[in-house]
């Protein structure tokens, strides 16, 4: 909980330092939530399907130009992914439905340009802290997921990734947005029986929110 106080933190100085740059245009803030589709890319794990979950969280465009701004912002992520082959070779050696979940609090800074008049493009390096790890398996008949604390985990506390999306904001604050995030680094931690396994975070995410 520190790290995501202190994310929040470095949010916020850094919403104020740019406001206090942009002359008189006006930040606007906002919020917004949608629904995720996330899974891992890799050439050694293939038998990852897709898990859905959702985002929710908090944002603000910061505008330097009539057509360019800068866009940060805090959101809960529901990543991970899922394993359905019905047999025992995957890697879970289980011959259950495993839903593996990795919940994070991302962090993307984006440059938003606006192509026409509310329809954007949006580009930038996302920064996720993982506040969650548990397998769920289904069906299970002991009746329970097992959550996994970090001195158990083969998955690194922190991960970084490239966003890329777009966005159509109407009049009165209201907007659409769709992205797709891919990991830049392995989520594996390097000292386990993971480490030479090279996999990635991949999400794609639709959603609505409001300026104010």
């Amino acid at each position: 909980m520190k790290k995501v106080f202190l994310v929040a933190a470095v949010a916020v100085f850094t919403i104020t330092g740019i406001q206090a740059q942009s002359d008189s245009k006006t930040v606007e803030f906002g919020v917004k939530g949608g629904v995720n589709f996330s899974t891992i890319t890799s050439d050694d794990f293939d038998d990852a399907k897709s898990r859905t979950s959702f985002n929710v969280g908090v944002l603000a465009e910061i505008p330097i130009t009539d057509r360019f701004s800068i866009q940060p912002e805090v959101l809960y992520s529901g990543q991970g992914f899922d394993v359905k082959e019905v047999n025992q070779d995957n890697v879970f050696d289980t011959d259950q439905n495993v839903e593996y979940q990795l919940d994070y609090i991302q962090v993307p800074v984006l440059v938003k340009v606006y192509l026409i008049e509310g329809l954007s493009v949006e580009a930038g390096p996302q920064f996720g802290f993982k506040i969650h790890e548990e397998l769920d398996f289904q069906p299970n008949s002991d009746g329970g997921d097992i959550e996994i604390n970090s001195d158990d985990s083969y998955i690194k506390d922190f991960d970084t990734s490239l966003a890329l999306g777009a966005a159509y904001k109407f009049d009165g604050g209201f907007f659409v947005n769709a992205r797709y995030t891919f990991g830049l680094t392995n989520i594996f931690k390097d000292d386990t029986v993971l480490q030479n396994v090279d996999a990635k975070n991949a999400v794609w995410q639709a959603g609505v929110g409001f300026m104010f």
